[in-house]
Formats: structure tokens, sequence, C-alpha cells
């Protein structure tokens, strides 16, 4: 027998063993930390492979390739964002795939967050163009499917903390908040806010204007009381978050041309609730505007950065109102 047919299984033997190994073990980059690697729908298997390679996921994309038709799982690779844990073998990460576990990224909306801040928050993250999200938030079409009765989504989206992947579409994302607020919204609440004769829409409306003045919760009923009062007497509501809405200065402070600017959500020249909410209201915010505090109050001022003087009279309220503006020069 020749030396070069006696070294052929030999040589076999170590191409084998070699690619084994490049298949069993990480490649150096994913000692360093996990790495990202977004698999596009309809990608080849190749390209799957090479991305994975690119990413620094694999050593081997052939040893990948073999690996996936041997296992038959060339049809269960799944698109999205991948995050290729540390140590990870090309078994792992076909696994990884296999099984569809994208990469979640958590996002808080706060109470009190508008539609416009949750926008910067998905650009930010690189989820969702603010441009694409207000687009899908004002959709006729889309706020039907969802049975939203005002002009936009803004007030729909409950508050809370969302993991969204990676290629989620705005409408998804925004489907997902709404259906979070409806299931807050328990027939209970339904019934209460029936009782006072306030549709789900003025609801959330009054709601979130007591989530966007309120701080402390503790005051939350007494500035829905405030509100209240003034309703029923006819007075307008004079609500700064609602001007700050209407003339794009959500938290900053306003001059008088702002107060004076004609807009439908401006609260010092229209009596009555704005047309929509102006902000995600927190169920807190929900059960204050159904439970008002049994007061008279009807002005109330900011004393510090936190809390509020409430007045019964406009001649307290200005007396209120000088003291704590002096307070703030000194």
């Amino acid at each position: 027998m020749s030396i070069r047919r006696r070294l052929l299984p030999v040589a076999i033997l170590a191409v084998v063993a070699w690619e084994t190994w490049r298949v069993l073990t990480p490649p150096g980059l994913l000692r360093d930390g996990p790495r990202t690697v977004v698999i596009p729908a309809h990608a080849s298997l190749v390209g799957i492979a090479a991305r994975l390679k690119m990413a620094g996921a694999i050593r081997s994309p052939e040893g990948f390739l073999v690996l996936t038709l041997a296992r038959g799982s060339l049809r269960s690779l799944k698109a999205g964002e991948y995050e290729v844990p540390r140590d990870a073998s090309t078994l792992d990460v076909l696994a990884l795939l296999e099984n569809g576990k994208v990469r979640q990224h958590p996002v808080l909306h706060p109470e009190g967050a508008s539609l416009a801040e949750l926008g910067r928050t998905l650009e930010s993250a690189q989820l969702a163009r603010t441009a694409d999200l207000m687009k899908a938030a004002t959709d006729p079409g889309f706020l039907r499917s969802q049975g939203i009765e005002g002009p936009s989504a803004e007030g729909y989206l409950f508050p809370d903390t969302y993991n969204f992947v990676r290629g989620m579409t705005p409408e998804q994302m925004l489907g997902r908040m709404i259906q979070r607020l409806q299931t807050k919204l328990t027939p209970e609440l339904r019934e209460r806010a029936r009782q006072r004769n306030l549709s789900m829409h003025e609801l959330l409306t009054l709601a979130s204007i007591i989530e966007r003045e309120a701080v402390v919760p503790g005051e939350r009923r007494f500035i829905s009381a405030v509100f209240w009062n003034r309703l029923k007497l006819g007075m307008p509501l004079q609500a700064d978050p609602t001007v700050q809405y209407a003339v794009g200065k959500e938290r900053r402070a306003l001059t008088r041309a702002d107060l004076t600017t004609d807009h439908p959500y401006n609260t010092y020249l229209r009596a009555g609730l704005p047309p929509g909410p102006i902000a995600s209201p927190g169920l807190g915010a929900i059960e204050a505007a159904l439970d008002p505090a049994p007061v008279k109050y009807l002005y109330f001022v900011k004393k510090d950065d936190q809390h509020h003087h409430f007045s019964v009279t406009v001649e307290e309220h200005n007396s209120a109102v000088a003291r704590y503006r002096f307070a703030r020069t000194r």
C-alpha cells in the first residue's frame, strides 16, 4: 500500500476532527461577550451562515451548513435579531435559530408619557421611526380596528414596560399597548364611568390631564376634584399640560402668548374637556378621575417641584400664587 493511500484516512479523520472542533467550540470573539446578529426574512442558508460568521457567532460557515442539513433544519430557521450568548457552539447557535428565541428589547412607557415621547424612545432604540409611529397612531383604519373613538391612539397606550423585538411594525407595538389598556379597563371601571356619564374616551382624557398635573400620588383625587368642580360650573379647566400639548412644549414653561393660542386643546380659552387625551394615564389617575375627593376646591398652584396648594376662592388662590412665586425667586 502506498504512503499516499495509508495517509488518506488519517487526513480525512484530521479534517473531520478539525471541522468537528470548529462546530462544537465557540469562536474567539464569543469569549469576549455575546454577539448580535440579524437574520432577514427569506435569507438563504448560505446567507445566514455568512452573516453568523461575519458577526463572529460561528467559526465555520461550512460546518453550520452541514449541521443544518444533517439535522433537517433548513425550513426551521427563523428570521429576527438574535443575541448569541458567550461560549455558544455552532450547535447552540443552530438551536437558537430553530427555536426563534429572538432578542427582546424592553421599552418603558411611563405614566404621563405622550405618543411623541414614545416615538423618541423607540427611535433611540432603533425599533421604529417617530414619523412611522405617529402615522400609524393616527391612521383611521388602524384606530377603527382597535375600537378607538378619537383621532389618534394618544392616551390609549397603557403605561408599562414592554418587550418588543426588532422587525415589529408600529401597528403591532401600538396594538399590544392598546390591548394592555383594554385588559385594565375592567367591567367595574367601565360601569363606574357610565354612572358618571363619562365615555371611555372622556375618562381617559380627564385621567391624562390629572396624570400630567399630579406629581404626588396623594394629590390626584384633589386635582380631580378641582376639574370636576370646574366642569360642573362651566368654568374652563385652565390646565397647563393641555396648552403644553397644544403648542408642543410638553414639559416646558408656558408664556402668556402660549396661553392665548387658539387651539382645541387650550383649556384656558375653551370650557369642558379637550378633544382627547394628552398622555397615557396610569390606573391611579384613572381611579382618581372616577373618585374625586369630596372638596370644594376650584384652584391649585405649585408650592414646589412636587406639591400643590389648593384653594376654594380666587382671592385665596391669587394670594397663594403671589406667595409661592416670591418664594421661588428668593
